[in-house]
């Protein structure tokens, strides 16, 4: 077996166990419901619809607060509030 091959599967088992060791923390799917969220909230605030999408994620899971750095800290989107977590 070459070299190289076995250095990519061991690539590709810890990539494996690093994605399986996120699964510990609550992950919010991008279902058309938050899809057509963000799509609306992309024009009720005048986000980017990326922005917009984090947003309603976090609202979709019950979360009152996001934290970026690319979002203007302090500003409240309709009962999601974000903040600067470098501030």
């Amino acid at each position: 077996m070459d070299g190289g091959v076995r250095q990519a599967g061991g690539a590709a088992a810890q990539a494996v166990r690093l994605i399986e060791s996120f699964r510990r923390f609550p992950v919010q799917d991008v279902t058309s419901a938050v899809m057509l969220a963000a799509l609306d909230a992309r024009q009720r605030f005048r986000l980017s619809y990326w922005d917009a999408a984090v947003i309603e994620a976090a609202r979709a899971m019950g979360c009152t607060e996001v934290l970026s750095e690319d979002l203007s800290d302090g500003h409240d989107y309709a009962g999601v509030r974000v903040s600067n977590p470098f501030r």
